[in-house]
């Protein structure tokens, strides 16, 4: 019985750090009107060799970045109902 507790518990632990929005769609509804390259300074969505040193910082540094603004990026990035899980999710997807 114990197991199964401690086996539930674990799936919903790991169910509750998951991105709760899409990733595309917090990107077209937040994230594209920079990241699509109109602007220079933000890495452009699929560009691998912009992205690569930026996520060389690591995801947490990332998500602080966003959550608190840097450079010409808002804070929030836009996206005022994103939680850390969603800008993980929305980077991932925009990195590859």
């Amino acid at each position: 019985m114990k197991k199964v507790l401690l086996v539930a518990s674990l799936a919903a632990l790991s169910f509750a750090a998951q991105a709760a929005q899409d990733p595309e769609a917090v990107f077209n509804r937040a994230c594209g009107a920079c990241h699509s390259g109109q602007l220079p300074m933000a890495p452009k969505k699929g560009d691998k060799a912009a992205w690569e040193p930026r996520l060389a910082k690591g995801m947490d540094t990332l998500v602080q970045s966003v959550t608190n603004g840097l450079n010409a990026m808002p804070p929030k990035g836009l996206c005022m109902d994103c939680s850390a899980e969603d800008y993980k999710a929305v980077i991932q997807w925009m990195s590859q």
